[in-house]
């Protein structure tokens, strides 16, 4: 439990690191790649996200001798403490926000949906709402439609309309509905996080502006009559959380001035996109090597119990397969060390059956990693007579914090 909250508070660090750096780098990739170029650098936030649950090639490993001993004497169980409440608690606080946040969006986007009314086909492939709760929209998920007011003819000119619905089917085309929909699910998973709401702002609108620049840069000539189209919209109107809306109050400044502006000798497509890459692949390496940890490199060994005297033809139970436990990443940040000394049955298979703690210190420290780490383990079952039988190993395992990882 304790390291599922740790793994969010990390992934929040992260995240703010990234916001903060994007809002750093937008002057700079907007002067370089334009309005599309900062939309797409949004894209580092989930990759980087992403990144911090990749597996490290060099994690911590078992060292085992082949031949384990066959079964010892039984010692009296440790008794280990309760775990402690707080985990579960702010585990429970969080799961709340996540859900109330998910049921806010999800009424605000029925809300919209609902406030459309009567939606019926229009000749050119969009649908035309009986009411107006904020359209031109692009609405809906895996089939987005473009759903234009009952006045849409009657408020813009042919050509103007036109612009609008190039700008909708771009943003259709751009899969911006999926974008809005990870927007919502981040919203959901840091709905505690204070930079979120900003950075949701600013996504939304780098997506217009991006989309604004899509319809326009290829026809500067009709730069006036978009301008015009914007100002016609104009109206505070309710949103949906995952709708590309035509209409944007907020930032009617911002896209005006976009517009006012001559075309930016900008970077070629390809550049721009090396350039970007180039900085989800640096962000997200740095918070995937971070998942090591700083400074001490964990090592963890596993130590063959003293070995029982076997008649002639017996044969001990011998490791076939033994996976390597995960470094508690609570104890890997506050660079404990420890042992545990696990009791591991085996059956006549060689598939691990119980498996407890003899001994752990500290206690309840590591229980939880090296049981997990046990069960998944096999081994050729011990023989007595030529026939295989069940027994139980006592194996310890250490946990140790080195000034340099194990290397191989």
């Amino acid at each position: 439990m304790a390291e599922s909250l740790n793994a969010l508070l990390q992934a929040s660090v992260w995240l703010a690191i990234t916001v903060v750096l994007l809002a750093a780098l937008r002057p700079l990739l907007l002067a370089l790649g334009g309005a599309a170029l900062v939309y797409r650098s949004w894209w580092c936030v989930p990759v980087l996200l992403g990144a911090l649950h990749l597996p490290l090639p060099m994690g911590p490993m078992v060292d085992a001798l082949p031949v384990l001993a066959a079964a010892v004497a039984w010692t009296a169980p440790v008794v280990v403490p309760a775990a402690p409440t707080w985990p579960w608690l702010l585990l429970l606080a969080w799961a709340l926000g996540a859900l109330g946040m998910g049921g806010a969006s999800w009424r605000a986007q029925r809300r919209f949906e609902r406030a459309m009314g009567t939606l019926r086909p229009r000749a050119d492939g969009t649908w035309q709402a009986s009411a107006d709760p904020g359209l031109p929209a692009l609405v809906g998920l895996w089939a987005p439609r473009i759903v234009v007011g009952p006045a849409f003819e009657a408020d813009f000119s042919p050509a103007e309309q036109d612009l609008i619905l190039q700008h909708e089917r771009s943003h259709r085309r751009h899969g911006d509905p999926w974008a809005n929909a990870v927007l919502a699910l981040l919203r959901c998973v840091f709905w505690f996080h204070p930079l979120l709401p900003w950075a949701a702002r600013r996504f939304l609108r780098d997506q217009e502006l991006a989309c604004d620049a899509r319809t326009v840069d290829p026809h500067p000539a009709l730069r006036r009559l978009y301008a015009n189209a914007l100002l016609k919209a104009q109206l505070v109107h309710p949103v949906a959380p995952m709708a590309c809306h035509w209409r944007s109050q907020p930032m009617l400044k911002e896209r005006i001035a976009m517009l006012k502006e001559h075309k930016r000798k900008a970077l070629p497509w390809m550049t721009g996109q090396v350039l970007v890459m180039g900085l989800f692949v640096g962000m997200g390496t740095v918070a995937w090597a971070s998942q090591g940890g700083a400074g001490a490199g964990p090592s963890i060994t596993a130590e063959p119990a003293a070995a029982t005297k076997a008649a002639k033809g017996d044969v001990d139970a011998q490791t076939r397969d033994m996976g390597p436990p995960t470094y508690p990443k609570a104890a890997l940040d506050q660079g404990i060390s420890g042992k545990v000394v696990l009791r591991v049955e085996v059956d006549a298979t060689g598939a691990v059956g119980d498996v407890s703690v003899l001994s752990s210190t500290p206690a309840g420290v590591f229980d939880e990693a090296s049981i997990a780490a046990a069960k998944r383990w096999t081994f050729e079952p011990a023989r007595r007579n030529g026939t295989a039988v069940a027994s139980a190993l006592k194996i310890p395992m250490t946990y140790e914090m080195n000034e340099k990882a194990p290397t191989q």
